[in-house]
């Protein structure tokens, strides 16, 4: 599940012009627009991109920041030049010279060569009126300039926009929106964030509420439309998040600028340029309380800040996480040293602004590489931990705890789960990649033996103390290969039921087949990407089992992001 989950990829960046208006601006100076116009290209610099996901981790942590990252680059139109001969053309074929070499034709009189045919004829900076035509699984529009292919970030399918070209790759380019002519009864008007152009995190915060749900249930159908063996599964309507602002209980930020002008946020979509975020519409209050104090208490203890390029400095990420029901927050300064004075003096800062912080700790990383999380913790304060629920639940958090960014949805979830699971009582369940134990323990008092795997130690040791918390005594927890764990629990008498909740990479084949192995009569699988969620149903179809329904759940509002619960039975 989550915003915080996905591992970097090298990418091309493209370069945006700050100074361009946003959509609804008009001004005498807005350029003049044809399929004609453009202005000089500007070569965006390589760099690579780090970025997190709104989105899950694999337990470990990725690099703090963007909330998402730009699609992968599609195939776009592999069509090559038409033949200058031969049996497919229609042209004859070109003269020979005593050379017994074909002649150039001079460019501009039709004998461009296919390279060049294929390159697009857009250029950086370069004013357009696009019609979108759809939407991709990235939120972003999707137009046609003479067959080259546009993203224009924000745009809704039926929506004439004029849009400025950001960044051209072979087969496509990008854009933002400078003004909408022709607007989609889908559009929000008034939505609660305008840095769409330049933030990864909100995909659809454009789109109104109810457009999103359905928009997010068409993405599901689109993955599983893929595979032949998921054609007749049954797709239920996506249920909205009790909140659909404000309920982000948990963020990891870049920290960066100098001590006099510190920039806490995330990166620039595709750059390592940090924008700066003090009241995102998606954070509970809190955390954007939090932001501005840690901001004020690094310029007032002139505390250095950590520079990715020189790797000098001390600080380098704010991780800040709510417990929503106490509405008590933990602070998390990641660090390249100990630097003990400095995080002292900026601890007590924090907590002196914002008296609802009652655990700051400090971790240190002084790797060079974009991880968020070093190996080593130190508390600073005497409170440890954070106690934070899910409906009756109660979840003891650390620094490193894997917790659900949306307390609300997490419930609406779990309640799911187990209503599938439909247990009497008697049932043997396995709870595969179990974290800290929250759908264990929602099963637990429905089931006769609840047994939770999970490959990080300080989950399974975070999980144990959890089930002490809630009274749990038939509820235990293995850390270990999950392959490993679920052939010896076979070996024991297998299991009536086997949830799955793996990170956004999904399951390893070796893991289903295990799974499949057991034998159980149904399987939940919870999953928070519905790409590789079709691809393991898909799996699982040829190991025995069929997909009898999917239910959506809004985990992130204003985000492309949607977490699934399938239920799957054997096969007769």
């Amino acid at each position: 599940m989550k915003f915080e989950h996905s591992r970097p990829q090298s990418q091309k960046p493209y370069k945006k012009d700050d100074s361009a208006r946003t959509e609804g601006a008009e001004s005498s100076a807005t350029p003049r627009y044809s399929k004609n116009t453009s202005t000089t290209a500007r070569k965006p610099k390589a760099a690579q991109t780090e970025r997190t996901e709104s989105t899950r981790s694999s337990r470990g942590e990725t690099p703090a920041a963007a909330f998402g990252s730009r699609p992968a680059r599609p195939k776009g139109d592999r069509s090559a030049a038409p033949p200058a001969g031969g049996k497919g053309g229609d042209r004859k074929p070109a003269a020979k010279t005593a050379g017994n070499r074909p002649e150039r034709t001079p460019a501009g009189k039709g004998g461009a060569s296919s390279r060049d045919e294929r390159q697009p004829t857009l250029r950086s900076g370069q004013v357009l009126e696009l019609s979108i035509l759809a939407t991709n699984d990235e939120g972003f529009g999707v137009a046609n300039h003479e067959g080259t292919r546009v993203l224009v970030a924000g745009g809704l399918p039926g929506e004439v926009l004029v849009a400025k070209i950001t960044y051209v790759g072979r087969r496509e380019a990008f854009a933002h929106t400078i003004k909408c002519l022709k607007r989609s009864p889908d559009r929000n008007p008034s939505p609660a964030c305008t840095l769409g152009r330049v933030c990864d995190g909100c995909g659809l915060m454009q789109m109104r509420y109810p457009a999103q749900l359905a928009w997010k249930k068409s993405l599901v159908a689109r993955h599983f439309r893929k595979y032949p063996s998921l054609f007749e599964v049954a797709i239920r309507e996506t249920i909205g998040s009790p909140k659909e602002l404000g309920y982000r209980n948990t963020a990891k930020l870049v920290i960066a600028g100098k001590n006099n002008d510190p920039v806490i946020g995330i990166y620039r979509r595709n750059t390592h340029d940090v924008l700066q975020i003090e009241d995102c519409a998606l954070h509970h209050p809190l955390i954007n309380k939090v932001v501005k104090a840690a901001k004020a208490g690094i310029k007032k203890g002139k505390v250095q800040i950590y520079n990715p390029k020189s790797e000098m400095g001390l600080l380098r990420y704010l991780v800040v996480r709510v417990a929503e029901k106490t509405n008590q927050v933990m602070v998390v300064l990641v660090t390249t040293d100990q630097g003990y004075n400095e995080m002292h003096h900026l601890a007590k800062f924090i907590q002196q602004a914002v008296p609802e912080v009652a655990v700051v700790a400090q971790n240190i990383n002084n790797s060079t590489g974009n991880v968020i999380f070093g190996t080593k913790d130190r508390s600073i304060t005497k409170a440890q931990t954070l106690k934070a629920f899910v409906g009756d639940k109660i979840f003891n958090l650390s620094p490193h705890s894997f917790f659900q960014v949306n307390s609300g949805a997490a419930r609406i979830i779990y309640e799911k789960v187990r209503e599938l699971a439909n247990l009497k009582g008697t049932e043997r369940v396995i709870d595969v990649y179990c974290g800290i134990g929250g759908i264990s323990l929602y099963l637990a008092d429905q089931a006769r033996e609840v047994v939770g795997i999970e490959f990080v130690e300080a989950a399974v040791a975070d999980a144990t103390i959890n089930a002490a918390l809630n009274h749990v005594e038939n509820c235990h927890f293995e850390a270990g290969d999950a392959v490993h764990l679920i052939d010896e629990i076979g070996e024991e008498g297998g299991a009536d039921l086997i949830v799955l909740n793996p990170p956004r990479k999904g399951c390893d084949e070796k893991v289903l087949r295990s799974v499949a192995a057991i034998n159980p009569p149904r399987i939940i699988y919870v999953s928070c990407s519905p790409e590789t969620l079709a691809r393991d149903l898909d799996i699982l179809s040829g190991l025995g089992y069929r997909t009898v329904e999917v239910q959506p759940v809004d985990m992130f509002p204003q985000t492309v992001h949607v977490e699934d619960v399938a239920l799957l039975e054997k096969k007769q």
